[in-house]
């Protein structure tokens, strides 16, 4: 099971970005997009409808400390990234509406659910994840919002620029472990 965290600046410029494999197994999911599909009509686009659907062959898979299966090759990334930039519209639709910080989950595309936190700053973080589990988000995204802030108080770091302290980088790892 993976998480995917983007922290993106007012101006949707990524700051940051984290993959968390959990050690968790996987719970079993439905058949993809692609095995619904006649054969003939996935002969063309079996590549795409494999990565948009989430779905791997046997030679993407890669073994993850832990004994745990992680799924998906090099192309799997875009994917995800054109899901976290796919949900910006709609979070921001969500934001005009709502007042909330934590945005629950805002948007969904095969298994992937989008949860957004939105800081007073407008900073949108962004989640992927494919389980359902809002008390541990909402957790991780206030400790990453406390990190954040730790961060931009530091007199060497720029606002709104890409955050490359490994500190930052461990604490958020160690966060994403317990909540996630």
């Amino acid at each position: 099971m993976s998480h995917h965290l983007f922290l993106l600046s007012p101006s949707d410029t990524p700051i940051y970005s984290l993959t968390h494999y959990s050690t968790k197994l996987p719970q079993p999911t439905s058949s993809s997009l692609s095995s619904n599909l006649p054969t003939w009509s996935t002969s063309a686009f079996a590549g795409t409808l494999t990565a948009l659907s989430g779905a791997s062959s046997a030679t993407q898979s890669h073994h993850v400390q832990g004994g745990a299966v992680r799924m998906g090759g090099g192309q799997d990334r875009h994917v995800i990234q054109m899901i976290a930039n796919a949900s910006l519209d709609v979070i921001e639709d969500v934001m005009r509406k709502e007042s909330a910080m934590y945005l629950k989950s805002v948007d969904k595309f095969n298994e992937w659910t989008v949860s957004a936190f939105i800081t007073p700053g407008n900073m949108k973080f962004i989640l992927l994840h494919e389980t359902k589990n809002d008390d541990g988000i909402r957790s991780f995204f206030h400790d990453v919002w406390e990190l954040y802030l730790k961060t931009m108080l530091n007199p060497f770091h720029t606002a709104h620029s890409p955050i490359r302290s490994i500190v930052f980088d461990t604490r958020v790892r160690a966060s994403a472990k317990k909540y996630l």
